[in-house]
């Protein structure tokens, strides 16, 4: 393992720039300095090899040598991790996979109609595996530049890195330009016949909850790296990510933590509940206060935390899932969240990606029972999701993992940008009110569009 401390800088934007051209660079960004409570922010591009998923076939990328299977997707990226290796750096990532599972990568493990239209074709999976990276602690005010053991670096691809990331000098970039009218492909009519199908669904026993979602679309040129760092300014987020493919952009500002392994410890986050933010404090402080006592939404909430439970529970050791915290609130830019705390131990012999895999999509925007909630998904919206409700995250070669739910994310491809929105119906939901609170959790997303 080679290690090397560089100065630190306050805003990681500034240490990334450098590489937020190159394809496949990405940027796990933890919010900080707009959010006190990012600590990590990971940085990495150049992997020495990629996985890319597109519907039953996966295609392994290692140099110049392709390869393509139809094994499981976990499977494969656990095979290209191999043996598990011990990460003595005290870094929660020191090399490893980065990248997203996209929501319908979730046809792989569940047998689901295919009704909804996919019009964005970006990748089921999308992964790197990456030999070093640069990790941003903010509580300690330091920065390292690490490499994997064994990492095919040369001396002078080392000296490289060095010198690109000591530099911290913001790259031009070609500012974004909005082009049209932000496209919402759902009608309120269209939304509210899904909602009565939905509520029918569920006063006929199918289901208790299913998360319903809106898509929308804009046309943007520009570059998806200005657009990011306007992103971050809007709506920090604890679980963000600036993501460079080929052909299209992952930006991501999510709240929610979705599985994180350290070690053999787990925990999962489910955010259900959700009420807006005033720009008055005694409003704001009120509306806070409406959530913490809304017996509709911490019902919602208690549902996806037995979910989950059960979903951790398939990898964890028996008796050890607990759930040290209910109904917290965490308030962030447009809205404040009811937050719960779902924790347990890894069973002995599984891995991250056995938990990842076992709890894959997750509970929180699909909704309960979870199979016939997506299969409800499938039959009510129109467009596939995409990256929209997937996980975004990292897997290290030490077999720890920290993974996000992507909501409040966006896709850029082809000078057009596509987000979502969605809540979960439950029985006493009201179509307004579930309408309404859509617009709430996009209203930071559509700022960048005023």
């Amino acid at each position: 393992m080679r290690l090397v401390e560089l100065e630190y800088t306050r805003d990681s934007a500034a240490l990334f720039s450098p590489i937020a051209a190159e394809p496949w660079s990405i940027f796990l960004d933890s919010g900080y300095p707009r959010i006190d409570s990012g600590r990590y922010d990971i940085m990495s591009a150049r992997p020495s090899g990629m996985l890319l998923t597109y519907g039953e076939q996966t295609r392994i990328i290692r140099g110049n040598a392709v390869r393509h299977s139809n094994e499981d997707p976990f499977t494969l990226l656990r095979q290209e991790l191999g043996e598990r290796r011990v990460n003595l750096s005290g870094f929660p990532f020191a090399g490893g996979a980065l990248g997203y599972f996209a929501y319908d990568l979730g046809r792989r493990l569940e047998c689901l109609p295919t009704r909804c239209r996919d019009d964005i074709n970006m990748p089921d999976l999308a992964v790197g595996l990456y030999d070093w990276a640069l990790i941003v602690d903010h509580h300690r005010r330091r920065t390292w530049l690490i490499a994997a053991e064994g990492a095919a670096l040369s001396a002078a691809e080392w000296e490289e890195l060095q010198s690109l990331f000591s530099r911290a000098d913001p790259q031009p970039t070609r500012d974004y330009a909005v082009q049209s009218g932000l496209i919402k492909h759902t009608g309120k009519e269209q939304y509210q016949a899904a909602f009565t199908r939905l509520q029918r669904y569920i006063r006929d026993g199918d289901c208790y909850q299913v998360n319903l979602a809106q898509r929308f679309s804009i046309e943007v040129t520009g570059d998806s790296w200005s657009l990011y760092q306007r992103l971050r300014q809007l709506n920090p987020a604890p679980y963000s990510c600036f993501f460079r493919l080929d052909d299209g952009c992952i930006l991501s500002s999510s709240p929610e933590r979705f599985i994180c392994v350290s070690g053999d410890l787990v925990e999962t986050k489910p955010i259900k509940g959700t009420i807006r933010r005033s720009v008055y404090a005694y409003e704001d402080k009120a509306l806070a206060a409406q959530l913490l006592e809304s017996e509709k939404d911490r019902a919602e909430n208690l549902m996806i935390v037995d979910l989950l439970r059960h979903d951790i529970g398939k990898n964890c050791e028996t008796g050890s899932v607990r759930v040290p915290q209910l109904f917290a609130l965490e308030s962030f830019a447009s809205v404040h969240h009811l937050v719960s705390t779902v924790t347990g131990r890894l069973a002995r012999g599984r891995h991250a990606l056995d938990l990842l895999r076992g709890a894959f999509p997750g509970g929180s925007i699909t909704g309960a029972p979870k199979l016939r909630a997506m299969e409800i998904i499938e039959e009510l919206e129109i467009w596939r999701r995409s990256v929209y409700c997937g996980a975004i995250g990292y897997i290290g070669f030490d077999g720890s993992m920290d993974t996000n739910i992507a909501i409040r994310t966006l896709v850029h491809k082809d000078d057009r940008v596509w987000f979502w929105a969605g809540g979960g119906i439950v029985a006493d939901s009201t179509p307004e009110s579930e309408y309404r609170e859509c617009f709430e959790k996009a209203a930071a997303i559509m700022r960048l569009f005023d």
